[in-house]
């Protein structure tokens, strides 16, 4: 079965850094807050654990919450749990900055969870943070 799920792409030419921040900033406009701060960058989180990487591996997956909506969702059915951590993975390619986000489309949900309500939910949720994506680009 084909689905209507699919991964967002995008690329801005700020720095990863910079875009983070700016994402931050549309996030914040947006309802969201970035649930990871501390954690996101991915050369800490290994070499936490004892994995050393290059210099130049910029890797930041980025978890974004929206606490009053996700509160509400969850009081509702807290089967949609496991929908909701939402990721944004930036790093740089080719001196490019890379932005990805999985969408999970309305097929996909409609097989995994019997919650029709979270269908439009959902599609609310990606679209705002694409718009939250593509003003700090």
């Amino acid at each position: 079965m084909t689905h209507d799920t699919d991964v967002f792409r995008a690329q801005t030419q700020k720095c990863v850094t910079d875009f983070i921040t700016d994402l931050r900033r549309s996030m914040t406009m947006s309802g969201f807050i970035i649930h990871n701060e501390d954690k996101m960058e991915m050369v800490r989180h290994f070499g936490y654990h004892g994995v050393d990487l290059s210099g130049d591996f910029d890797l930041n997956m980025v978890q974004v919450c929206a606490p009053k909506r996700s509160a509400l969702s969850l009081q509702t059915d807290p089967e949609r749990a496991v929908f909701l951590p939402r990721f944004i993975v930036v790093f740089s390619k080719s001196n490019v900055t890379q932005i990805r986000m999985l969408r999970l489309g309305q097929d996909l949900i409609s097989e995994l969870i019997d919650d029709d309500d979270f269908i439009s939910i959902n599609e609310s949720i990606c679209e705002d943070l694409r718009s939250a994506i593509e003003k700090a680009l």
